[in-house]
């Protein structure tokens, strides 16, 4: 297919990707769940999953094998325009005390999840056709550990903003676990990797580069971002090209390391300003870019994504195992640990299932899985039956939870509300 014909094709699949995601988006909106959860699940609905089976000549006049690279790429200008604004909402959060909880719940998220998948898989070996001829038991277990692991800090981040539980002990808790949980998840994927290929120079490039790439945002780039946006004769349209060329080179770079661009994104969002151009500028970048190319991803994964593999009970039981072990390793654990850190009932329990979503990231590693030829696509279609599950889950979880074992007001009942010794002082003493 030329490039001639490819653009067309573009263009048409676009508009249904976009009319679908939004159709489908706005119907589960009426049950509280997401806009980003929609899209996911419209991804997969335009995929062989449905429309492949109930017409696949559409299918493939609509999503031909030569479009799938551009959705994929435009794709990755939606996931940089996101987590750019979820860095950038994440700065705010910053304010309480909550390091040594969030090291401890993300070390726990990280650790029980990843033992639990790799044990699964190894027991499912000779099983359950998941594995690729030429890739080692030991590196399909620890990319299903890796990929169970992993929490969905983007979509986490955005619950959080939609609900109004910006600010919470919890959520500050859960987005800097979060954070930090896919920041050791990407650095163990690149491991994998590593071993896969068997070199070592993954692993050290992804470690030494989020080394470099700290040192030079905090050094470099924060200060560069604060002169822009402060200048007076700056124009908007300055400001914001100054900003997407920084953002699309930590996206390079990290993507180069084996870090991906969602982290040189995520890292770009928090070290610009909290200042009115700033936000102007942050807005006008991720807005319409998120909204318009972030569905594409979607719908490249769902391509990918074959449903009706289920229809093996082997493959079945193994997707339902996973989901268990999902759950267990992830919620329960962040949920106990929360517990062992002093924190009430009420603020362990919505940390937990803040935790278990994984949906957009988990959707990122087994794309990169698939592309590296560490995944089929039954095993592709078991781990992304995982994300939706444990996604969709969140937000249902999230209202019983509010309607069984409210949070009290911070500001009414500090004490009550989890918050750090010295906090609760400083609010008692300010009432």
């Amino acid at each position: 297919m030329t490039v001639t014909e490819l653009a067309p094709r573009f263009f048409l699949a676009a508009v249904v990707i976009l009319l679908v995601c939004r159709g489908v988006s706005w119907a589960l909106g009426r049950v509280r769940q997401p806009p980003v959860v929609g899209e996911m699940i419209a991804g997969v609905l335009l995929g062989p999953s449905l429309l492949g089976l109930l017409a696949p000549g559409l299918e493939r006049e609509l999503f031909p094998p030569a479009l799938l690279p551009v959705l994929y790429v435009v794709g990755q200008v939606g996931l940089v325009a996101f987590m750019f604004q979820a860095g950038h909402e994440f700065r705010s959060y910053l304010s309480r005390a909550i390091a040594g909880t969030a090291v401890t719940v993300s070390a726990a998220g990280i650790t029980v999840p990843l033992v639990l998948g790799a044990g699964l898989t190894f027991l499912a070996r000779g099983h359950v056709d998941i594995f690729v001829p030429g890739v080692s038991t030991g590196v399909s277990a620890a990319f299903v550990g890796v990929a169970l692991a992993i929490t969905a800090f983007p979509m986490l981040a955005r619950i959080i903003t939609e609900r109004g539980l910006a600010g919470s002990r919890f959520g500050s808790l859960a987005l800097a676990s979060g954070a930090l949980d896919d920041v050791v998840a990407w650095i163990l994927l690149a491991g994998i990797l590593s071993v896969h290929t068997g070199r070592t120079r993954p692993v050290l490039e992804a470690v030494g580069g989020a080394a470099l790439f700290a040192a030079v945002v905090v050094l470099v780039l924060r200060k560069l971002l604060d002169r822009a946006m402060a200048h007076p004769r700056m124009s908007e349209e300055a400001r914001l090209l100054v900003t997407v060329a920084v953002l699309f080179t930590a996206a390079w770079f990290t993507d180069e390391v084996g870090l991906y661009s969602v982290f040189g994104a995520f890292g770009i969002g928090m070290a610009m300003p909290r200042t009115a151009p700033a936000e102007r500028v942050v807005h006008t970048t991720s807005y319409s870019t998120r909204t318009v190319f972030l569905p594409m991803f979607f719908t490249y994964s769902g391509l990918n994504t074959r449903f009706s593999l289920l229809d093996r009970p082997a493959l079945l039981l193994f997707s339902l195992a996973a989901v268990v072990a999902a759950v267990i390793g992830k919620f329960g654990a962040c949920w106990a640990v929360a517990r062992l850190r002093g924190e009430p009932n009420a603020v362990a329990a919505r940390l937990g299932t803040l935790m278990n979503a994984r949906g957009l990231m988990q959707l990122i590693a087994l794309n990169v899985g698939l592309q590296a030829g560490l995944v089929n696509h039954s095993l592709f279609t078991a781990l992304v039956l995982v994300a939706l599950v444990t996604t969709v889950m969140t937000s249902p979880l999230l209202s019983l939870l509010d309607r069984r074992s409210p949070v009290p007001d911070p500001d009414q009942d500090p004490a009550a509300a989890g918050l750090p010794p010295v906090e609760v002082e400083a609010r008692l003493t300010a009432q």
